[in-house]
């Protein structure tokens, strides 16, 4: 549904890897660009007047990945469906590989309380911390943490939605580093329990 946010997942079939290497993640990225964030005529199917979808975070992950996003217009799922179609074939070109990239089609969950959209976006960004891949969020260079900073000025996300909330990067870190165990443990149980 328009103007909404979800959070949208998936990971690697079988729980494999779905990024290889940094190659693989800018390959992602630039699907996210084209067929998720893009305004694409083509791409939107019964709708006069497409608005491309925001995205106000995200986070890829070697085996998976988290998507925060607010569509503009009725195609998320089918703009979905092309953004895994295209970046499967082309993963599978690329590794030598064939079949299913992804375990399932994506999860979509609708987040309609902002409270929930500031942690979920906060899970997202130490998911790399939580994994043992860096030691502070804003080094992982496949998440729109180091824009919420303003340590990069990336055009792909729009943090608006989460970052309004806090008022500051300042604030926006402090909320990020005093995100609770038992937060995270809250967030996670409900992505598990979609899965």
């Amino acid at each position: 549904m328009a103007g909404v946010h979800y959070h949208i997942y998936n990971r690697g079939n079988n729980r494999q890897t779905v990024f290889y290497k940094a190659d693989d993640y800018v390959l992602f990225l630039r699907a996210l660009r084209l067929y998720l964030v893009g305004n694409t005529q083509d791409l939107v199917q019964n709708d006069e007047t497409p608005n491309p979808t925001r995205l106000v975070a995200y986070c890829l992950m070697p085996n998976h990945y988290h998507l925060l996003v607010c569509p503009g217009d009725s195609a998320l799922s089918h703009r979905m469906q092309l953004l895994a179609i295209s970046f499967t074939k082309k993963m599978n070109l690329r590794h030598h590989r064939v079949g299913a990239l992804f375990q399932s089609q994506f999860k979509a969950i609708a987040v309609q309380d902002d409270t929930y959209l500031a942690c979920l976006s906060a899970y997202f960004h130490l998911n790399p911390v939580r994994a043992g891949l860096v030691d502070r969020p804003e080094d992982w260079p496949y998440s729109s943490y180091p824009e919420y900073l303003g340590l990069r000025q990336g055009l792909l996300p729009s943090p608006e939605s989460v970052l309004d909330q806090f008022g500051s990067p300042a604030a926006c870190r402090q909320f990020v580093g005093e995100l609770s165990d038992q937060q995270i443990q809250n967030i996670n149980f409900l992505v598990m329990e979609e899965e």
